[in-house]
């Protein structure tokens, strides 16, 4: 019965106090996975962000979108600082028409500072993700503030949020 009765705390359904035995603690399982959401920093799921310079080109651009296999690229200047965002929809606006793809810089195009959405590596997901669904986004960089800017340390997509979900339905202690 012990090893029972250990599974059932671990699992957050029970407290065990010395002397006093077990107790039943109140929450259900869905009060303890909203818990354990609540917990989930931006840094545990992030991934590696996708660059490129402002002065690169939006073919190039497109071509980094498209061999990355990404939707969103964050745009940086020299000093490797967050400038920019380039989404698919910003691409593919530009490519309508008949400019020469070759020619134009992505600063011209691009979502600058300070309308970019950011977050941290020690925010928490929830937070982030209630952030995606107001701002209709499908990605956020990842920065790290210095004296100079903001760098981009990472990313976080909603593919991100969704491995997060398919990681909880996996664990067994739910």
């Amino acid at each position: 019965m012990r090893p029972d009765l250990a599974i059932l705390t671990m699992a957050g359904y029970l407290e065990a106090r010395p002397r006093v035995g077990y107790f039943y603690t109140g929450k259900t399982g869905s009060q303890l996975l909203a818990d354990k959401i609540k917990k989930i920093k931006v840094s545990d799921y992030q991934s590696i962000p996708v660059v490129v310079n402002e002065n690169v080109s939006v073919y190039d651009a497109i071509v980094t979108m498209f061999l990355e296999d990404v939707g969103t690229l964050f745009v940086v200047d020299d000093d490797s600082l967050l400038v920019g965002v380039l989404s698919r929809k910003d691409l593919l606006r530009a490519s309508i028409g008949k400019q020469e793809l070759t020619s134009i810089p992505v600063n011209i195009i691009m979502t600058r500072m300070p309308n970019i959405t950011f977050c941290e590596k020690d925010d928490l997901l929830i937070d982030v993700a209630q952030k995606l669904i107001e701002k209709q986004i499908d990605a956020m960089p990842v920065v790290k503030k210095t004296d100079k800017g903001y760098e981009v340390v990472g990313r976080i997509t909603k593919t991100n949020m969704t491995k997060v979900l398919v990681a909880l339905a996996k664990e067994d202690v739910l």
